[in-house]
């Protein structure tokens, strides 16, 4: 059932958007935008942009006027902590600007081992900061590339942090990251760590875009802490998002024509091991479940290939915080 609201613009032409409250009551979607929609006083034919969350391609859908054309946009995304006695340390987030486009950025907090990390707050309380202000950059501030982004950004979240953290320790709170943003004629990414970006073209090819220094270490040498925190953030180990904003030019980074690029998607470790450690399907077979199953369908995957005795512990956890973003452009 597609349900919808229409208004008039200045130009004669029916702007339709899904009813807040038809859709609330037919499918319990999460709605992100200030109400009421449109918003008492908006600029005619300026309507604001939705963002739903859920698998419904038709009832998800949105018609934007401003382009003079109608434009189909779905968002969905889970993330699901990998014990009820953890909090979750993942953060997701999506956005879609005022000034258009979209943009996804997601972030896995590094869980440190038990002892002393230099530290107040914790990794919840720095993913949320650092992937907040993420977000509001990549949205607010096309202008920056997403290096820039990610270098203020660590930035910011270090001065959060105020006088009583020691963001010198190695183990100082610290986070994977993956950003992509796109508008009419591009698709900008950002990786750094072990969390994977996923590219489909147009004709249904999947390309991962990964930072492998993390796998390129020799087990052997993440099973002593003391020789996990030598490579931490350091030349010949691995990088990841903590309080030198320098880190950023460590990132993996790129631009692909929008015309190329037909969804994205992005997973923490804990989701992407559907594929990359269970093999219970390639990356195009990972995004097809996205596409018709949504980000829950597969992390729910994930939980039941993690629940077979069968199969030995994934690294070192058996069940990870797990989330995953896709968005079909």
């Amino acid at each position: 059932m597609n349900i919808t609201e229409e208004w008039p613009t200045n130009s004669g032409r029916v702007c339709q958007a899904p009813s807040v409250d038809g859709w609330l009551k037919e499918r319990g979607a999460l709605w992100q935008d200030a109400p009421p929609f449109p918003p008492r006083g908006a600029r005619a034919g300026v309507p604001p942009l939705p963002i739903w969350y859920g698998p419904d391609l038709d009832a998800g859908s949105v018609r934007d006027c401003r382009a003079g054309q109608n434009v189909r946009m779905r968002i969905d995304l889970a993330s699901v902590a990998g014990s009820p006695e953890r909090p979750n340390e993942d953060w997701v987030s999506a956005a879609i600007p005022a000034l258009g486009g979209g943009v996804v950025v997601l972030l896995d907090g590094v869980t440190p081992p038990r002892g002393d990390d230099g530290c107040v707050h914790g990794v919840p309380w720095f993913t949320a900061r650092l992937g907040g202000r993420l977000a509001e950059l990549s949205g607010s501030r096309r202008d920056m590339p997403l290096d820039r982004i990610l270098a203020e950004a660590i930035r910011a979240t270090a001065a959060a942090h105020g006088d009583g953290c020691d963001l010198s320790h190695v183990r100082t709170p610290q986070a994977t990251v993956v950003m992509a943003r796109w508008d009419e004629t591009q698709v900008e990414h950002l990786v750094l760590s072990d969390s994977v970006l996923l590219l489909q073209a147009p004709g249904g090819g999947v390309a991962a875009v990964v930072d492998d220094r993390l796998d390129r270490v020799p087990r052997a040498a993440l099973r002593s802490e003391a020789t996990a925190d030598a490579l931490r953030n350091a030349e010949g180990g691995f990088f990841t998002a903590a309080a030198d904003p320098a880190v950023a030019a460590r990132a993996v980074t790129g631009r692909t024509p929008r015309g190329d690029v037909r969804a994205v998607a992005a997973l923490t470790d804990g989701a992407s091991r559907w594929t990359d450690t269970f093999r219970e399907g390639d990356w195009a077979d990972c995004m097809a479940v996205l596409r018709k199953e949504g980000a829950e369908g597969l992390i729910g995957r994930v939980r039941a290939a993690e629940s077979d005795p069968a199969r030995p512990p994934a690294r070192h956890k058996r069940h990870d915080d797990a989330s995953a973003v896709y968005a079909e452009l």
